[in-house]
This record gives C-alpha cells, structure tokens and sequence, in this order.
C-alpha cells in the first residue's frame, strides 16, 4: 500500500512538473499576416533534436505550446527553409549541443550566407572558440562549410558536430589584450573568380593603416558546391593577444533584392565594420554575447565575469529571458575609458553566479 501510494505521488510531481515546463507564446506574428516558414522549420529542427517534445500550433498560427522533451542529439539532418540562413537554426544548436544525450552531427541544408543572420563562416571563427574557454572542446568539435550556397536559393550544406559534457566552468575574462592579428575568408559562388580577389584587395587598403599581420584567402566553389544563387562576401576575424576574437561580415545583395555591390564597396565597408567592433572591444564580439552570458548562467555556481562592449539589443532581450527562465540577475557595470588613454567607448562588466547546471541526459561511464 506504502509502495502504490509513493508510485501515485510520483506520477502526480511528474505531471505537475511536466506542466510546469510548457511553455506558451502568444500573439505570435499577430500584426505579420505573412507565413514564417522559417519558423515552422525551426521548430522540427528543435523536435529532431530532442526526444518526447510535444508542439501545439493553433489553427492562426499566432499561438504556439511547446513542452520541451529530453535532449538526445545524435545524427539529425535538416533543411533548413531558405527565408533565413543557416546561421539563425545552428545559434541554437550551438547552444544545445553541448547538453545532449549523445554527440551531435548534425547537417544542415539551405542558405550558408546573407545579410541578416550570422554566417556560417563568422559562427566557425567566433562562436567555437568561445565555447572553448567554457569548457566545450573535444575531438570532433567543428563547424564545416561541405558546400556554399547564398540567397534566395540556398543549395548549401553545413556539418556541425559538437561533443557533451556535464558541466561548464566557470570563467574570468576581463582583459581582452591588444589585437595581434587579422584573418578572413573572401568568398564567391557563380560569379567570376575575380571577385574574390577583389574584396582582398580592396578590404587590405584599408587594414593594413591599422595592423601588418593580415591574411585573407579566397573560397571560391564551383559546380555542385556552389549552391543556386550567385554571390559573394568576405568574413573578418581580428584575434588579441589574449585569444578573443572579434568579427564582422558582409554579403552582397541577393540577386533581384535591392542595389548590386561592387566587391570594392564590400570589402571597404566591411573593414570598416570590423574596425568598429574593435573600438567597441570586450573579450565577444557583439555576435556572441548572448551565447557567452548564457553558458555563463549555467555554470557551476561560482563568480563568472565578461567584459563586453556595448549591449545588442538582442543581447539586452536575451538578459530578460535569463531572468524569466533561471532567475539569473546580471551584476552590470560600465567602465569609462581612461581620458589620457585610447581604449575605445564604453565596456560593460558583466558577473553572475551560475545556476550549477548538470547535464542530466548524459549517458554515465
């Protein structure tokens, strides 16, 4: 009897805290009558990933339930609608990757680069190496560019392959060092070779003012990896002596979708864009500060510590996400720069305690 009632009562918890995971977006897309395919692509790339997730869309599509399930990983492939690049669905996994059951490899199909999410490039150059300094790092762990394709008509294919692990520790990154070094990659699909060359030239005249040490190689695809639009951009990645990266990117104009660029154009506005974030500064550029301040929340619980440039609003929105889900309230403190002394604008410290996450789906040895 003492066995059936402890049996009931469990079920009952189970339940209430099933319950009290569902999660309810209401008004979405209320005042956009347009479809958000992308969405609706988004949400089967998080049920692949996770096992037992339970998705309720209303017949408007402007509420949506979801009740997430176990992280499971393992071998997932996804096409990936091309209204958005495949940036916008792998910041989540990067996110989630690490807390899965088992590694993650996961391939993903459409648009590698345009102008609205972070490319796949910046993602590799940016996004790991933070990742790394958490404690995610392993054999394996990489993003790969298998083929190129740009907007409106994708034809892309990228491999992400992430191991799990337990725990994250915490961190202290409050000196991001001078710069030491400019790396890129100046890419074109379906146009002339040339161009590559061109946003290298045009890109180096402007960076060589400010730094000797730069190198920007050429991708240039051809045939099958090439995808079904033409295009071209170029990726810039400056490192500091204290191993922080910092980045900018460009792509040019789909075809059909506004005024052409001139790769000249491009690579000059891009230098200036990674001359920008460097006066901005901080140890993550402003692409990666929310993946930082998250992974900083679920560490173990002891004092973490980034010093970041000025917030995005998106990082800013992030900030009351945390809030709502872990209750998670960030120390922030703005740090002037010295007057006799050229360190850029303004910087934000920001410290917390994390919640002592462990990954619970991890498969024991």
């Amino acid at each position: 009897m003492l066995r059936s009632a402890c049996t009931k009562w469990r079920k009952r918890r189970r339940r209430r805290r099933r319950k009290m995971m569902r999660t309810t977006i209401s008004g979405f897309r209320a005042s956009q009558p347009e479809r958000g395919d992308f969405e609706a692509s988004f949400i089967r790339l998080l049920d692949k990933v996770t096992n037992g997730s339970t998705i309720e869309i209303n017949q408007t599509g402007t509420v949506l339930v979801y009740q997430p399930g176990l992280l499971y990983g393992g071998t997932v492939e996804h096409d990936c609608n091309p209204q958005r690049s495949v940036g916008y669905y792998l910041e989540a996994l990067l996110m989630l990757g690490p807390f899965m059951k088992s590694p993650l490899k996961a391939t993903l199909r459409g648009v590698t680069n345009d102008l609205t999410d972070p490319t796949v490039d910046l993602l590799k150059s940016t996004a790991l190496p933070v990742m790394k300094k958490f404690g995610i790092d392993g054999e394996g762990f990489d993003i790969k560019v298998a083929k190129r394709g740009m907007a409106p008509g994708g034809g892309g294919e990228v491999v992400f392959t992430c191991p799990v692990r337990k725990t994250v520790r915490p961190v202290q990154l409050t000196d991001p060092g001078k710069i030491k070094r400019i790396r890129g990659v100046a890419y074109s699909v379906r146009v002339s070779p040339q161009m590559g060359n061109r946003i290298v030239e045009s890109a180096r005249g402007i960076l060589n003012q400010f730094l000797p040490d730069i190198y920007i190689y050429t991708d240039h695809m051809k045939g099958a990896n090439s995808g079904k639009s033409p295009g071209f951009g170029l990726t810039l990645v400056a490192e500091t002596l204290n191993g922080c990266f910092l980045s900018a990117e460009m792509s040019s104009t789909p075809q059909g979708q506004g005024d052409p660029i001139l790769p000249e154009d491009l690579g000059r506005n891009c230098a200036k864009l990674l001359l920008e974030e460097i006066y901005r500064g901080g140890c993550v550029d402003s692409s990666n500060q929310s993946l930082a301040l998250l992974l900083m929340t679920l560490g173990q619980q002891d004092v973490s510590k980034v010093l970041l440039g000025p917030l995005s609003p998106y990082t800013i929105e992030f900030l009351r996400h945390i809030r709502d889900f872990f209750q998670i309230m960030f120390k922030i403190e703005v740090q002037k720069p010295l007057e006799d002394e050229r360190k850029g604008g303004d910087k934000v410290l920001m410290t917390c305690v994390g919640v002592g996450y462990s990954n619970i789906s991890k498969t024991l040895k």
